[in-house]
């Protein structure tokens, strides 16, 4: 049997505004489908839509000298569905920067549990666009053995009267809606006929002839003419009709599956030439998912020594780097050593001939800075606080790739190594992030750290401006080179001192007016002690674009608004675009005067999550300001005021962590009543401790027994009580409590493949993907413990706890028991799981079956439920 190492592996892994009182303003996800969801599709009828725009336009961007180019199909986000729309509540994510040698981004998603449709979400287009890079959707239809249905293929392909193809037409829709640049499709689906080859081939036809001349359709190297799923590798005449027709272009572009070598690198370029096209529309493919710069290529096969190259690259799942790292340092070193090589320097690509030389050796820089004004913080998009001009606005994570600045060009070129340069997510002046710069330089040494690649027309009142933070007392400069001697750099000494703060110094420009900026980067000269700076911004800008105010936002209003135990709130806004606004800002203003930073939008529309009520507040407002191109912020703004319901009363709730134990043997409680209570009052019958008021009590009772437990919560606005009857038990029995499914027989509704049955979930084990999955609606694990037992507890192993997103984790099931196996009681119903593991102690209950119900398998609209281990505990 062939070995699938192929493309699917990898989608496997992915003023007032009245209360809205039917409203539920959930988080807006970013889309997927399935074909009839797809053929289904309007904005109209998707609320979301529009917060899955992008409203970045594609930058023009400059540098390359060679035909070849770069695609990367990377996995941008972990999962397909639950994809927050505008970013999320997370520091560490996926937050790709090394645009400036991609030439094209396939956003990689889709699956058979999820959907097999999916455009790139709107953070991702925006930062895409930012840099200059167009980026694709992805139509994947899965290898049969995980999933692939023909309904599906047949779903797409079907024509109408007319003979057009109505989900091509969707598609074509869904891209202009959205606002990215074509689409990457992927046939995998295997038993197609010669006529389905035809049929395909007519649907990537009729995608070119009528997708806008700026889109680009890519199509992957898996069907063939007679309608197998046959991996060439290479331009064939058996894949060549998915490419060309004669005079007819079919896709702008094939990636080429990853088993080729140099002859059939020379094959698929003469093959091209051949066709009327150019080698450098067929990506060859190299697959780094499992082992990133560690991966064997022959580069030689592509890029043959003082020979131009023979096609273009692609590369498969560079998100390497994101997957296999634990926190964003080691992400970003990762990333770097992926792109610029071992030595972490673009020009010293050569440094160590074995290792891995990086992107940056096959192919140029690419710049968008050719226009004024240009700002940049050096944000990465995303930060474990949120900073406005040196001021920390928000303590809170948060990831928004819509947002992430042009980040430095290269890195990180120096003209020696006697300095450090890094990113650094510690200190920043707006946002999350800024550039570190360390090390011991004798005094009156000096080194260059060049930072971006331009193409800037300097005119009479052109400014340069930098801003840093030293705590080291070093002399600092700008350094710029122009283009009629891009090697020669005039430097320009900044006369602010920081004195460890935030300053901002700016050096004129004027008497270079009429050249053109080809290099910008900064200049260090050493101090008598080690460097420790940071820089925090740097722009290019005309004085007028100083001066320049930003217009305020206008008519904000809640969209929606879905409050939670009164005292959260989750809203959807809008506002009014404004012209040359680069972003919003949007702020709270808080009872004592102050204003806490919630969120930054390039759209004209967002979504505030778990907004906390601060006390006993009627109102709340919030405000949207707009910062310019220029990074000029709007000295008004469009303000919206949310009205709280009635303050409320408590409601009781408790839980403990085991429900039968030892005489003696301590029991810890913990309080689960609402956020709102005020007092607590525990009554315990028969413990050692009758009363308590501490929302974690431990107690212990000394005799066996069947008990009560009684919680009571007060606050200014009334009580509530919660009654357990008979829910602990205590028992001499309770020390021969083990996991009894480790001995039970396991069935299900289904399963996944065949090394995902339900036996799985009960082999004790979490590694090696060892799980029970099942795709579908209404899917059951159920146990046969082999006798009748007395089960005390139960606890569930989710998607996470194996090692999958948490995205996976099941939200919502239920745990039924039988001693018959035919009436059953329901113990357990869980409507809110997020965590990886969760137990449930229940009171002593008499059972032989036990079975696990999933109701909603994912915290998204992924079908496929994970069960790692599921275990009952009794005796």
């Amino acid at each position: 049997m062939r070995k699938y190492g192929v493309l699917f592996v990898l989608l496997l892994s992915f003023s007032f505004v009245g209360i809205l009182n039917d409203a539920e303003a959930e988080q807006p996800e970013s889309s997927y489908w399935y074909p009839d969801e797809l053929l289904n599709w309007s904005p109209e009828g998707d609320k979301d839509a529009v917060f899955n725009q992008s409203t970045v336009p594609l930058a023009e961007r400059e540098g390359g000298k060679s035909e070849a180019r770069l695609v990367a199909l990377s996995a941008m986000n972990p999962s397909t569905s639950g994809v927050p729309s505008q970013g999320g509540n997370s520091f560490y994510a996926n937050t790709f920067s090394y645009w400036q040698y991609v030439d094209l981004m396939v956003y990689w998603a889709g699956s058979a549990g999820e959907g097999i449709i999916t455009p790139p979400s709107a953070d991702v287009i925006d930062n895409a666009h930012r840099n200059g890079v167009p980026i694709l959707g992805n139509v994947f239809f899965p290898p049969k053995v995980y999933g692939g249905k023909d309904e599906w293929v047949d779903q797409m392909l079907t024509q109408d009267e007319a003979g057009s193809f109505p989900a091509a037409d969707q598609l074509l829709k869904v891209a202009a809606y959205y606002g990215f640049d074509g689409w990457f499709i992927n046939q995998e689906t295997e038993g197609g006929t010669p006529e389905d080859a035809k049929l395909m081939q007519a649907f990537l036809i009729y995608l070119q002839e009528k997708k806008p001349e700026h889109m680009e359709i890519m199509w992957y190297d898996s069907m063939t003419e007679d309608g197998s799923i046959d991996w060439q590798n290479y331009l064939t005449d058996k894949n060549k009709i998915f490419l060309q027709d004669g005079s007819m272009k079919v896709a702008d572009h094939m990636f080429l599956n990853f088993w080729w070598s140099r002859q059939s690198q020379q094959q698929s370029a003469d093959k091209a030439w051949e066709i009327g096209r150019s080698p450098y529309d067929l990506f060859a493919g190299i697959d780094v998912e499992a082992n990133g710069y560690q991966t064997s290529i022959n580069w030689e096969n592509i890029f043959p020594e003082e020979q131009e190259a023979l096609t273009s690259l692609g590369i498969y799942r560079p998100d390497w780097a994101y997957k296999d790292s634990k926190t964003m340092e080691e992400f970003y070193q990762k990333e770097q050593h992926f792109w610029t090589g071992a030595a972490g320097n673009p020009e010293h690509t050569d440094a160590n001939p074995a290792s891995w030389k990086g992107m940056a050796h096959y192919f140029d820089e690419k710049t968008v800075i050719d226009s004024m004004p240009f700002v940049t913080h050096f944000n990465t998009g995303s930060g474990q606080f949120f900073n406005v001009e040196g001021e920390k606005k928000s303590e809170r994570e948060w990831n928004n790739r819509s947002v992430q600045d042009i980040l430095p060009t290269w890195r990180w070129k120096t003209d020696n190594s006697l300095l450090s340069v890094d990113f650094t997510w510690d200190e920043a002046y707006t946002g999350g992030s800024s550039i570190a710069v360390t090390g011991d330089i004798e005094k009156g040494e000096k080194s260059r750290i060049d930072l971006y690649k331009t193409n800037i027309n300097v005119e009479k009142h052109t400014q340069l401006a930098l801003t840093y933070k030293s705590l080291s007392g070093e002399k600092l400069s700008m350094a710029v080179s122009f283009s009629d001697n891009p090697g020669e750099f005039t430097t320009f000494d900044l006369k602010k001192k920081s004195h460890g703060k935030w300053v901002t110094d700016q050096v004129s420009l004027k008497k270079f007016e009429g050249k053109t900026i080809s290099t910008i980067g900064v200049e260090v000269e050493g101090n008598e002690v080690p460097v420790e700076l940071y820089l925090g911004g740097l722009s290019v800008m005309n004085k007028s674009d100083m001066r320049e105010k930003a217009d305020a936002p206008s008519h904000a209003d809640i969209i929606e608004v879905d409050f939670n135990k009164g005292i959260y709130a989750d809203l959807r806004i809008s506002w009014d675009q404004v012209d040359e606004a680069e972003k919003y800002e949007i702020y709270r203003r808080l009872p004592d005067g102050q204003k806490q930073f919630v969120g930054v939008s390039v759209n004209h529309v967002f979504y505030l999550e778990n907004i906390k009520r601060s006390g006993k507040e009627d109102f709340t407002t919030f405000e949207v300001i707009t910062v310019n191109d220029a990074g000029n912020r709007s000295k008004k703004s469009a303000d919206l005021t949310l009205e709280w319901p009635p303050y409320p009363a408590p409601e009781a709730d408790f839980t403990s962590d085991q429900t039968v134990a030892a005489p003696g043997q301590e029991i810890q409680f913990t309080s689960l009543a609402s956020e709102v209570t005020e007092e607590l009052q525990w009554t315990f019958e028969g413990a050692d401790i009758e009363t308590s008021t501490d929302p974690t009590p431990i107690v212990s009772y000394p005799d066996e027994g069947v008990y009560t437990v009684k919680l009571t919560a007060k606050n200014s606005e009334g009580e509530d009580t919660l009654i357990k009857e008979n829910y602990i038990t205590i028992s001499e029995g309770a020390a021969e409590i083990r996991n009894l499914a480790a001995s039970a027989t396991a069935t299900a509704s289904g399963q996944c493949a065949q090394t995902e049955g339900p036996a799985y979930a009960i082999d004790g084990s979490l590694i090696n993907n060892s799980k029970w999955c099942a795709i579908g609606d209404e899917n059951w694990l159920q146990l046969d413990l082999g006798h009748i037992y007395q089960l005390a507890e139960f606890k569930i192993f989710h998607a996470e706890a194996g090692g999958e997103p948490a995205a996976f984790n099941t939200k919502i099931y239920s745990i039924e028991t039988s001693i018959d196996g035919e009436n059953w009681s329901e113990a357990v119903y869980e409507n809110q799981n997020k965590a990886d593991i969760s137990s449930h102690a229940i009171p002593l209950t008499e059972a032989r079956y036990v079975r696990l119900s999933i109701v909603q398998p994912t915290q998204g609209a992924d079908k496929a439920a994970r069960i790692f281990e599921f275990e009952v505990f009794g005796f």
